[in-house]
């Protein structure tokens, strides 16, 4: 039952939201509570990676709910260790610590990369990460963040965290020194406005951290999960990080993450990382769901066949209304407005129906279902075309 006058004042203003209080949504569509559908190209940032209330997902979590919601992590459970096992036979990596937030597997990650430093690097500490950057709202990742707009934020910020322009390899060699324990990078830089790294790139990082001996880190909460039409976004470079972190689709609309990380370079040792809900059953029946979905044949294919298509159709009004480029790979893309304020389009944008995102004052971001079909493309370019 829908509460007719929710308190909305009770809730902590730390975002600057429309009137709109949604309740229901299948698929690529959201429902506000006066009736009114929108097609959603958001889909929470990329974390309802099969849409909304996907059939497969509320199956698994009803089934354990009725069985069992949690036990405690200082005992194993099934669904966990299904997950963990599917995502080592599906990434090549060996060891999987779930979480409960992206910004918490890469705290996790920061705290692994030192722990490696203090065994085998005489206490090195440092992690090199890039301008641009957004790695989470915990302490110690924004500081690890390259994000401008959180420079003088919650000072002293957490040290450790040399900053280099992204895709500059001569930076992080001449970033290196005794101090360093690993790099950190995201495939793609989501918040920054969907900016890639290159393949060329990715492949040179990971031969220069092999030849300094330090760990290779990638950032996938946002890339991972079939996102960018493979599995891992790392598998287009065709390199082998030694730790990966994990969450927003990976769960399919629950909180859940990962950090992963090769035999040698999990150096935990009990005691040393641990979380209350991190390994929930409810969570990872849900992540088993999301799992054996995206591994289906065919399912990633048909992401990158979509992904073409709505890509093709952003050039297309790109090019009629003279804006600039579209970036991205799959279905997480950006398309530059130039002078066009991005903010005022998404404004425009809902009032007709549609939910999309503006990383950037002169950028929209585009990270609908993985499930979304052409005909909901074209509509959402149709609305978008108005809009603009």
């Amino acid at each position: 039952m829908v509460d007719p006058n929710p308190t909305l004042d009770a809730l902590m203003h730390v975002a600057n939201r429309p009137p709109v209080i949604f309740v229901e949504g299948k698929g690529s569509w959201l429902v506000d509570r006066e009736g009114r559908r929108y097609l959603d190209f958001v889909q929470g940032w990329a974390v309802n990676c099969l849409g909304h209330c996907p059939p497969a997902v509320v199956a698994a979590v009803t089934r354990q709910a009725n069985a069992l919601i949690n036990s405690s992590p200082a005992f194993y459970n099934e669904p966990s260790a299904r997950l963990a096992g599917l995502i080592v036979r599906h990434s090549g990596f060996g060891k999987v610590f779930f979480a409960n937030s992206g910004a918490e597997a890469n705290e996790g990650a920061i705290k692994l990369a030192r722990k490696w430093g203090q065994k085998y690097l005489n206490g090195a500490y440092e992690i090199i990460t890039m301008e641009g950057s957004f790695h989470g709202r915990t302490l110690a990742t924004m500081s690890a963040s390259g994000k401008p707009q959180w420079k003088d934020l919650y000072e002293p910020k957490v040290p450790g965290f040399p900053h280099v322009p992204l895709n500059d390899l001569s930076a992080v060699e001449a970033a290196i020194t005794k101090k360093t324990a690993a790099v950190l990078v995201e495939p793609i830089q989501g918040e920054a406005g969907v900016i890639p790294a290159t393949d060329e790139y990715l492949r040179a990082l990971r031969r220069l951290t092999r030849e300094r001996g330090i760990l290779l880190m990638v950032d996938e909460i946002q890339t991972g999960m079939g996102r960018t039409g493979k599995l891992f976004a790392y598998e287009h470079a065709g390199i082998d990080p030694d730790v990966m972190t994990l969450g927003k689709g990976m769960g399919g609309g629950v909180p859940l993450a990962a950090l992963v990380a090769t035999e040698n370079a999990a150096v935990f040792e009990p005691g040393e990382q641990g979380g209350t809900f991190n390994g929930n059953l409810l969570v990872t029946a849900a992540g088993c769901a999301v799992m054996e979905a995206l591994t289906r044949p065919g399912f990633l294919e048909q992401v990158v066949e979509t992904g073409g298509y709505l890509r093709a159709g952003l050039e297309k009004l790109s090019a009629t209304k003279g804006l600039g480029e579209v970036r991205g790979r799959g279905l997480l893309l950006a398309l530059d407005l130039g002078r066009v304020d991005a903010a005022e389009v998404v404004e425009r944008a809902l009032v007709s129906g549609l939910l999309i995102n503006a990383p950037r004052p002169g950028t929209l971001r585009f990270m609908p279902a993985l499930t979304v079909t052409p005909d909901e493309a074209d509509r959402m370019l149709g609305i978008l075309e108005t809009c603009l």
